[in-house]
């Protein structure tokens, strides 16, 4: 099991965001967390990446209990990040942006990563040395999810990919999913847009005030889970 979350609970001051959460990823598999706005699906990313404490449960990485180990740790350990609202480095210019999520790696599969990235998004490369913050909200999402994707990790976690953006872009930014799903990654996204979301993934989790209301394939959410975008 490439990533294992059992009993978990989060707190923010006197707010309990998550109770006693359990999901399941397996190696290769795309699950999406969806659920309205403060269902905890945030909440729970940030458990699994390590930028929020757990007063209570495990998350165990690739068969490694990491409950105790620090964000950058689990970085090494491989997972990548995208963050919800995009939250690029804006004065950083577009290149360096991405190259930052393979810091450490060296710098000639630093070349290779920011060579088939640019190979999936053309606009990485005609905006190289342009500051990030200069960008299009579309085009900051690209940044950001391919500064998730620049150290090909074993977990990638995706919080709202689709946010706020339109059409066009949900399309490419679904197609570099694929791309991802094609090198055996396995991905956990959450997303309140779900009609996209359910065409990349192969199970999720409906949540809903921090709490797990359903689980199981694309098929036996659909219904529950588009409902859910509505709320």
């Amino acid at each position: 099991m490439m990533l294992a979350v059992q009993n978990l609970e989060v707190r923010y001051g006197g707010i309990t965001a998550l109770r006693g959460v359990s999901i399941e990823v397996a190696e290769g598999e795309t699950v999406l967390l969806v659920g309205a706005n403060g269902a905890g699906k945030s909440s729970l990313i940030n458990a699994v990446i390590g930028l929020a404490g757990a007063s209570r449960g495990t998350v165990r990485f690739a068969g490694r209990d990491i409950s105790a180990l620090a964000c950058d740790g689990r970085a090494r350990a491989g997972m990548g990040y995208s963050p919800e609202g995009r939250r690029v480095f804006p004065t950083m210019s577009v290149a360096d942006n991405v190259l930052s999520g393979a810091c450490g790696r060296g710098s000639a599969a630093q070349r290779e990563a920011l060579d088939w990235l640019c190979g999936l998004f053309p606009m990485l490369r005609e905006r190289a040395s342009q500051p990030a913050g200069q960008l299009s909200g579309g085009q900051q999402q690209i940044v950001a999810l391919a500064r998730a994707m620049s150290s090909f990790p074993k977990l990638l976690l995706l919080d709202e990919p689709f946010l706020g953006l339109a059409p066009v872009w949900i399309a490419r930014i679904s197609e570099a999913i694929r791309h991802m799903q094609a090198r055996g990654t396995t991905i956990l996204m959450t997303e309140q847009m779900a009609r996209p979301a359910l065409k990349l993934a192969t199970r999720g989790y409906v949540m809903r005030g921090g709490e797990i209301r359903r689980s199981g394939s694309v098929a036996e959410i659909r219904d529950v889970a588009l409902a859910e975008e509505y709320l």
